[in-house]
């Protein structure tokens, strides 16, 4: 068996930010596994979901978009959305994971071969196979039931996120999941949505337990902005602190925060959404037993305050060195 180079990285996550990570990691090691959320039921993903009775498809897609060929054709089918008629919005690529779903013994099968059709540059594993919805309960005791509903019924009730779950209540994770959790040198949570994308995967039974009982050093990767409906006036540490009371306190060794500064005209757009930096409280998130480190890591590029995959990994990659890891990438 042909030896991987570099450390083997566990991605805990969903949404863009997943994504945007992959991106870069995957220039780091041979040895990548993204464990991806299937809680998401709205766009796309939902319609499939619930006309087809599979897991949603969209967070999986994106990961394989971020871990194909950045030249490849195949890249940029899996992206094209339909513009008119019945499919209109719908991606092809999750039509096409529907199908190969259709045809293989279980959802984590058909991420497996459409991930070999595509050759993708790592492991792609949902967090479990089970048909899961995410419930929001409030702190005036109101809850919600569905992903895609939290963010209105969050703002029409004004109050925070008390916590989340799952129904059912702590469905079994891919045993290929756990064991890759088992084997790392690195895991990361986040970042993304804390409450829609990267908590989701905590409470699938086992997933943390594996997580707090690894020697990986395991990092957090804070988000940049507060996200409007979901963690609007959360400062740093009550990101962090919502994530351990969700999974335990042995989840993370360090939040890895981002310093660069945010364009006055991009602050403007996103104050509009009820969106700001994400304040970093270091001393009450070292309280909470994580060290912080602060690197520049935005994407200047593409005109949003969101990570550059490729500073992650180079930071990520750094920290991990600086553990007295010296391994040769």
């Amino acid at each position: 068996m042909e030896k991987k180079h570099g450390p083997a990285i566990v991605a805990i996550g969903g949404g863009h930010g997943l994504s945007a990570v992959l991106r870069g990691l995957k220039n780091c090691t041979d040895d990548l596994t993204a464990i991806v959320t299937v809680a998401d039921d709205g766009g796309g993903s939902g319609t499939l979901r619930e006309e087809l009775g599979m897991p949603p498809p969209g967070d999986i897609r994106n990961c394989m978009e971020a871990l194909a060929d950045e030249e490849s054709l195949m890249r940029s089918l899996l992206a094209y959305r339909y513009p008119e008629g019945r499919l209109a919005g719908q991606a092809f690529g999750n039509l096409l994971l529907a199908a190969l779903d259709g045809v293989s013994s279980s959802f984590d099968q058909a991420v497996a071969q459409m991930s070999q059709v595509l050759a993708i540059r790592g492991t792609i594993l949902p967090v479990t196979n089970e048909n899961i919805q995410l419930e929001a309960v409030f702190e005036n005791g109101t809850r919600v039931c569905g992903e895609s509903k939290i963010f209105a019924f969050k703002k029409q009730q004004n109050c925070g996120i008390h916590h989340v779950r799952l129904i059912p209540e702590h469905p079994p994770a891919l045993p290929a999941a756990l064991e890759a959790i088992a084997r790392a040198d690195i895991i990361l949570l986040g970042p993304g949505s804390l409450y829609t994308s990267v908590i989701p995967n905590l409470l699938v039974d086992g997933i943390s337990h594996a997580i707090e009982e690894s020697t990986a050093l395991k990092i957090y990767v804070c988000n940049i902005m507060t996200q409007d409906g979901e963690t609007e006036g959360m400062t740093a540490s009550e990101h962090l602190e919502a994530l351990l009371e969700h999974g335990g306190p042995r989840l993370v060794d360090l939040c890895l925060c981002n310093n660069a500064p945010i364009p006055g005209e991009l602050l403007n757009r996103y104050r509009q959404e009820d969106a700001v930096p994400l304040v970093v409280d270091r001393r009450e998130m070292e309280l909470l037993g994580a060290n912080v480190v602060c690197r520049p890591l935005t994407d200047e590029n593409i005109g949003y305050a969101r990570h550059s995959g490729d500073k992650v990994a180079k930071a990520v990659i750094e920290l991990y060195q600086q553990q007295g890891h010296t391994q040769i990438f």
